[in-house]
């Protein structure tokens, strides 16, 4: 299933990449440092378009201009939907903060650790979900969720790295989708934006949670 959005609206420009910084209260330097844009050694066919250059030691970078337009294009596709029917996964142990935080603000399904085979296609299942679209930050680690996804025929959108293949995925979002600090700086900003499409939260206002919020914690930071 295609998602259908007015990327018109949206492009990837350096004025558009900077007002989405500047709406976001978070400086570029910030934002950079999380490692958004640090992707892999490997760069597949279908990522090779959101990749801007490969530094010497042979890791490809990713466009974040592309990152920022693509979660602004998610944001507003979210937000026409019922925020209560979305799901979003991660097996990932960085990404369970990142997708509880998002679940928690937006009023959505969070999911993480072991994806329970059923959980979309089997109405018998005790925790059987109906969701009208899935959200997930490696569509590689959570391959059963957007198998079943799939099957059903509901969107997928993933966070993709330069080493991801994407035949499953109806929207990507390209972002380094390993790093701790990346994964929250990524969800942090796609939060902030459906609140924006819903009215929840005007452009002037920062947010109530910064980055930090969203970031799994290790555990030498909880001691």
């Amino acid at each position: 299933m295609s998602i259908d959005i007015e990327t018109d609206e949206i492009d990837g420009s350096v004025s558009v990449t900077e007002s989405i910084i500047k709406d976001s209260h978070i400086s570029e330097k910030a934002l950079l440092s999380t490692g958004i844009r640090v992707g892999t050694l490997v760069k597949t066919k279908s990522m090779s378009q959101f990749v801007s250059r490969t530094r010497a030691d042979g890791l490809h970078i990713i466009d974040v201009s592309q990152t920022l337009t693509r979660i602004e294009i998610a944001a507003k596709f979210i937000s026409k939907l019922d925020l209560s029917r979305i799901v979003i996964y991660s097996s990932r142990e960085y990404g369970k903060t990142p997708v509880s935080k998002f679940a928690e603000i937006t009023d959505s399904i969070s999911l993480t650790g072991r994806f329970m085979p059923g959980t979309f296609t089997n109405p018998l299942y005790p925790d059987h979900l109906d969701p009208e679209a899935v959200i997930v930050t490696d569509p590689a680690m959570d391959l059963q969720a957007v198998t079943e996804a799939t099957q059903i025929g509901v969107p997928v959108l993933a966070i993709c790295d330069t080493d991801n293949l994407t035949e499953n995925v109806d929207f990507i979002i390209p972002a380094n989708n390993r790093g701790r600090k990346a994964l929250a700086a990524v969800m942090w900003l796609l939060t902030r934006s459906v609140l924006l499409n819903l009215g929840k939260l005007s452009h002037d206002q920062p947010m109530n949670f910064n980055i930090e919020d969203f970031e799994t914690k290790l555990v030498d930071d909880e001691e």
